[in-house]
């Protein structure tokens, strides 16, 4: 079917403004835009069948949406004016009727070059927005994301995370890595919370999270850690890198040292941070995956008399060993019960303190010391606690070193 013929088919169902027109050939030719096109394939098809060439009144496709994208564009430069960004992408949700005009037409006549309503909108828009604005369209991580909608002629705004990698110590037992809302009403208030909604009252989430979220001016901040240490144990050392999500920033241009000097003064000796550079989301991906390995300081106490030389023997007994390990009794009301298999890569004892034993352990990922060290009931063996025939159970527990997902393995 020729061209002009294909143009008399679409013209018969109705006005059909330039740009629609047009946009049913948008794959061909290029350096035109749809509008352009259209009014081309309109000259011409007046002209082969000798007829008078007309303007249309209403387009029956679009409803005459293109007429408007000036206006369309200073609605969305309105909407971004409270937020700080340099790149922006345009989306529509296209109104269904307006859909189902343009398939039916496709399908009728088996149009093999049109292009899609939304996404001339999202091109002509995105355009004029920039020429507004001079902010530039970003079509794979823009700031901010602006949909249209025709429907109820609105715009709504979503505002892109921004991310950040550091590494977080914690001094203080008792915390933990994030907010955990309260176990008896799940976060709504009640008495057992004090009305907090949280079992907490602090994680190292909201220590971190608080300044940034002011200095960002967001509606939350989460925190992505390299494995989780637990509450009672301190994270010392180099500390554990961790990657924070801010989400649905209005400022963006915040500088990292500045916000990592408010964080370790608001945060007051129980949270320290060192912010090093900004990060994605793929970064999380790789950070949560990544298999590290910890080094852990930990105080054993071993029920009766244990010699030095006793002592030594059963933990080069446990150097290089391949543990098994049934998840724990503490943890298995939340994680599924399984044998999982980790490796002891080191452990020695450093000395001694208040009739206990000081003891570093480096450890595959997912190693569970406390359970190495007292065999949890014979669900982790090889232990400590097995070894030496007597009653094992650590004390206190410090992690010293995390690796980061590109120092190590």
């Amino acid at each position: 079917m020729e061209i002009n013929e294909q143009v008399e088919k679409i013209l018969a169902y109705g006005d059909c403004c330039d740009h629609c027109l047009g946009r049913f050939f948008g794959k061909r030719s290029h350096g035109l835009g749809n509008d352009e096109r259209g009014k081309g394939l309109r000259v011409a098809h007046a002209l082969a069948a000798n007829q008078p060439y007309i303007p249309i009144s209403t387009c029956w496709i679009c409803g005459n949406f293109f007429e408007d994208i000036t206006g369309w564009a200073h609605k969305v430069s309105r909407a971004l004016e409270c937020y700080e960004y340099a790149t922006f992408l345009v989306g529509c949700r296209v109104p269904p009727l307006i859909a189902e005009n343009e398939e039916m037409v496709w399908s009728d006549l088996s149009l093999s070059d049109p292009e899609p309503f939304k996404s001339e909108v999202n091109r002509e828009v995105g355009k004029a927005v920039s020429a507004i604005t001079g902010k530039v369209v970003d079509f794979k991580k823009p700031d901010v994301i602006v949909l249209l909608d025709p429907s109820t002629d609105t715009v709504e705004v979503q505002i892109n995370s921004l991310f950040f990698y550091g590494r977080y110590q914690k001094f203080e037992r008792g915390i933990p890595q994030t907010h955990w809302n309260c176990r008896t009403c799940k976060g709504a208030g009640c008495e057992k919370c004090n009305y907090t909604g949280k079992q907490y009252l602090d994680s190292v989430e909201e220590l971190i999270g608080r300044p940034a979220i002011e200095a960002f001016d967001a509606d939350d901040a989460v925190l992505h850690g390299a494995g989780r240490e637990d509450i009672d144990a301190r994270m010392i050392g180099t500390g554990r890198p961790f990657i924070l999500e801010i989400v649905a920033p209005k400022k963006r241009s915040v500088d990292l040292k500045s916000l990592e000097a408010e964080i370790n003064r608001t945060a007051d000796g129980r949270v320290a941070v060192t912010l090093s550079h900004w990060s994605n989301r793929s970064d999380v991906e790789t950070l949560k995956s990544s298999k590290a390995h910890k080094k852990y300081r930990i105080l054993v106490e071993v029920d009766g008399q244990v010699p030095a030389e006793m002592l030594a023997n059963a933990l080069n007994t446990l150097k290089g060993v391949t543990i098994q390990q049934r998840t724990p009794e503490r943890v298995a009301h939340r994680r599924a019960d399984k044998i999982r298999e980790r490796k002891v890569l080191d452990i020695e004892c450093v000395g001694e303190q208040d009739g206990q034993f000081i003891l570093e352990i480096l450890g595959e990922a997912g190693l569970y010391i406390k359970e190495l060290i007292s065999g949890d009931k014979g669900r982790t063996t090889p232990s400590l606690a097995e070894i030496l025939q007597q009653a094992a159970h650590v004390t206190s527990l410090d992690v010293v070193h995390v690796e980061g997902p590109k120092e190590g393995d």
